[in-house]
């Protein structure tokens, strides 16, 4: 009887738990002038005409293609994004390096094979 009083309110207990843990938090709202909504659409609106001239270039459009990727879908996407999308690209494009770091892709390589040939996977490194 006590074991299972015990059990009873363990159960109630982690249930209200999970309830409060998962409780709604109250939204927070605040004006927007217009201004801050006007600048908002000319940021997009440039984001994605950069975007879109960047897709319009004979390179990318070549290595769309070789990729096998439609130019033309691939402008319809652009189109399509949302202002935080946007953004979000526009962030990274400007954060990636322009050809990439190979020396972290071959330390990268080396740690991937050392780790397979301690493992036993593979027998690159000879121990003597």
């Amino acid at each position: 009887m006590r074991n299972r009083l015990f059990r009873e309110l363990v159960c109630m207990v982690a249930a209200i738990g999970v309830v409060a843990a998962t409780a709604v938090q109250p939204a927070a709202a605040a004006f927007v002038g217009t201004e801050q909504a006007l600048a908002a659409a000319e940021n997009a609106t440039m984001a994605r005409d950069d975007l879109s001239g960047w897709i319009a270039r004979d390179d990318v459009r070549a290595q769309l293609v070789g990729l096998g990727v439609d130019p033309a879908e691939a402008a319809a996407r652009v189109a399509a994004l949302t202002d935080a999308e946007l953004a979000e690209i526009g962030h990274h494009l400007d954060s990636l390096p322009a050809g990439g770091n190979v020396l972290a892709l071959l330390g990268a390589v080396f740690v991937v094979l050392l780790v397979l040939d301690l493992v036993g996977v593979i027998d690159i490194f000879s121990r003597t």
